[in-house]
């Protein structure tokens, strides 16, 4: 298992990662398979999502504070209920395939680490599961 740790900049934000998750499995000797992704906190998560045009990240984090608004009727005393919810929605894990050392996304896709309760630094686990080769 690898780990990579990410410094995020505000409260809420989506962390393009996708060069730092590619430059994990670049210099892995896995090649072939699955990797997963987990983000152990509960006030953050990850997503796939386009990565090419920032209006996207910016129309995701919009819609999620007018849906989930920082205060609301939330009886959790920490303040941060919202960014609970938030991180529920968005899930904290992904499945991604590799292939011949390189994720198999979307030609606009781009892995993001979501923070709803920064700034923080966050922990994103990953673990490979190449695909068995047959005699």
């Amino acid at each position: 298992m690898q780990e990579l740790t990410i410094q995020t900049p505000q409260r809420e934000a989506m962390v393009d990662i996708t060069t730092q998750v590619q430059d994990a499995v670049r210099n892995h000797a896995f090649q072939d398979g699955m990797l997963v992704l987990f983000c152990p906190h509960t006030t953050a998560g990850l997503t796939i999502n386009e990565n090419a045009d920032p209006t996207v990240v910016r129309d995701i984090i919009t819609t999620l504070r007018r849906l989930i608004p920082h205060q609301g009727d939330f009886h959790h005393t920490e303040g941060n209920s919202d960014a609970h919810i938030k991180t529920s929605l968005i899930g904290s894990d992904l499945r991604i395939l590799v292939e011949e050392g390189r994720l198999l996304l979307g030609i606009w896709q781009g892995v993001f680490l979501t923070e709803f309760d920064g700034p923080r630094s966050r922990k994103i686990w990953l673990k490979w599961f190449p695909t068995a080769v047959s005699a």
